[in-house]
């Protein structure tokens, strides 16, 4: 089974909105012989990371910035990273109150660094959520978690 791993950090009511439709749409009952994991940025483990096949991430845009906490999962796993990264794929989903175009460029930055490939844009938020918001965040669980499917 492969493992996608979804890495977040979502301090606010408006981030784990986005987080659980991003995971509605990774455990589509369509997608199958994937295993969801979820780690807060803070807490998930250079080991974790390394052993997973792909990679779901979200963030507050703070600053222009990803949030430090998903910086801090970057710079653990740079660190440590001997190449079993490269073209691993990855999401974005990225919240932000007026803009999110800083933050979006800063993930996709390390993102490079570390070999990931991104299998779409990133889903930006700007202020409140909509449906379309929402439905864009599911689409994009879906797609990373299928990218991932195994024939079995």
């Amino acid at each position: 089974m492969t493992v996608l791993l979804v890495v977040h950090h979502s301090p606010s009511p408006t981030l784990a909105e986005l987080l659980e439709a991003a995971l509605t749409g990774a455990r589509d009952p369509d997608i199958t012989g994937v295993d969801i994991r979820v780690r807060p940025a803070l807490t998930c483990s250079p080991a974790e990371t390394l052993e997973a096949d792909g990679y779901l991430l979200g963030t507050p845009a703070n600053i222009g910035y990803m949030s430090g906490a998903l910086k801090h999962w970057f710079d653990q796993v740079l660190y440590v990273d001997s190449g079993t990264n490269q073209h691993k794929p990855y999401g974005l989903y990225v919240h932000g109150g007026s803009d999110t175009a800083g933050a979006v460029r800063a993930v996709e930055g390390a993102a490079n660094v570390m070999g990931l490939r991104r299998v779409r844009p990133a889903v930006e938020v700007v202020g409140t959520v909509t449906k379309p918001a929402r439905e864009a965040c599911t689409d994009l669980g879906a797609l990373v978690a299928a990218e991932l499917m195994t024939e079995e």
